[in-house]
């Protein structure tokens, strides 16, 4: 690798979107201190977040974006053209000084999501080229994005697959010619996600797991986090559960409310939504007679103190790629619940440091949020799920050092 002004290889590392500040930009940002340890970073992104420039300049790290933030499309007709794939080429492409950093740096670490692919056909052939894909396209290779919030088709799913055939095509030839690179690899962020990968694209696919951060996610409650959350408006009355993840039904919020339902247990759904699929939820919460609260955006401390004050973490998300939430639900100390399904079988292990629990059984889901109100039980749970934590070796410094291994095995190919 070629020195820089420092005796570290230079990384782009590249994200299209940060709008929605989910767990794969969270992810990402949290590690992105560690990286410039190992890397002399340059970040660049289509659309960037207060949290990514707060983090870049904290951290001396140069951060290259459009002078207009990028939209993916949302149309119909610009889905089943797959515009957004053209538009976002066009976009990295105008992005003042990225020309200059793609000749000279020394590997790209490009993360998946809206807008990210449309830069890969602009880096050299002869760079070292590391794909971070969480998952592929869930939307052109699952049905589980095209149902309305109560998991009913939002339109015919036949003709919905029909219509996405020329996207799918465009998808797989971007990824087919990416592999043809001579520098370049494919990794997930699980043994889930890598299955996918293999699955879709036939092409042998590792993973490097996300991370987290104990001085984010302290084990004991904070000044600052106490504060934060005295700041939040009414809660429901305790008791309460909390689910991570917008309105979808991707993200199993209506089935968590299906089975709260009779158990005396609110609920707390962070991460938002479309209006009509939020108000679904609430319509559903109020049939079921249970309790929902949808909080706005929260901080990380707010979001800290909403998971350390509730009876559990739960989730019931279809086909979940990893799942931050429950080594954040570990590092807090609050019990984690979640459907024995996708990557979270990465890090939870049943009746160990929490539960797996199967999707249509209601009474198995009450009961785990029974032993969770016991003390003994999510004492121990919290123990063995930090001891899981450290078995993975899940820290962000960890998972900087695993993506340098990554990008010193291409250099050195």
């Amino acid at each position: 690798m070629t020195d820089s002004s420092s005796d570290k290889p230079s990384l782009l590392v590249a994200k299209g979107t940060f709008e929605a500040m989910r767990g794969a930009e969270r992810d990402l940002i949290r590690n992105l201190p560690a990286l410039a340890k190992y890397f002399d970073v340059t970040m660049a992104t289509l659309q960037s977040s207060k949290a990514l420039k707060q983090c870049c300049k904290e951290n001396s790290i140069p951060l290259l974006k459009p002078k207009v933030a990028w939209q993916p499309k949302n149309g119909a007709l610009s889905r089943i053209w797959n515009r957004d794939l053209r538009n976002s080429t066009k976009a990295w492409r105008g992005i003042e000084g990225l020309r200059g950093v793609l000749a000279s740096t020394d590997a790209v670490h490009l993360v998946s999501g809206d807008g990210s692919l449309g830069l890969i056909r602009l880096v050299p052939k002869k760079t070292p080229f590391h794909l971070h894909m969480l998952e592929p396209h869930r939307g052109l290779y699952e049905d589980v994005l095209h149902l309305g919030v109560d998991g009913k088709p939002k339109r015919n799913l036949a003709l919905t697959r029909f219509a996405l055939s020329k996207a799918r095509r465009d998808d797989r030839r971007v990824i087919f010619a990416f592999l043809k690179r001579p520098k370049s690899r494919i990794n997930g962020n699980s043994n889930y996600s890598a299955e996918r990968i293999q699955a879709v694209y036939g092409c042998e696919a590792g993973f490097i797991h996300p991370s987290v951060d104990f001085s984010e996610f302290t084990p004991e409650a904070t000044e600052e986090e106490n504060q934060a959350w005295i700041d939040l408006d009414e809660l429901p009355d305790p008791p309460w559960v909390t689910t991570i993840g917008h309105a979808g039904w991707v993200k199993g919020g209506w089935e968590t409310i299906s089975m709260l339902a009779g158990s005396g247990f609110g609920l707390v759904l962070v991460g938002g939504g479309i209006f009509e699929e939020v108000e679904g939820l609430h319509d559903h919460a109020d049939a079921r007679g249970v309790k929902l609260w949808t909080p706005p955006l929260l901080t990380n401390l707010q979001l800290t103190g909403l998971m350390r004050r509730s009876v559990a973490i739960v989730s019931m998300a279809h086909g979940e790629p990893f799942g931050l939430t429950p080594i954040e639900a570990f590092a807090v100390g609050t019990p984690a619940l979640f459907v024995d399904e996708g990557g979270f079988q990465d890090t939870i292990v049943d009746g160990v440091n929490g539960r797996l629990l199967p999707r249509d059984d209601a009474m198995a889901w009450q009961e785990a949020l029974n032993e969770a109100l016991e003390a003994d039980i999510k004492k121990k749970w919290a123990k063995a799920g930090r001891e899981k934590i450290a078995e993975l070796d899940l820290s962000p410094d960890a998972h900087a050092k695993r993506i340098f291994e990554v990008i010193k095995e291409l250099n050195e190919s």
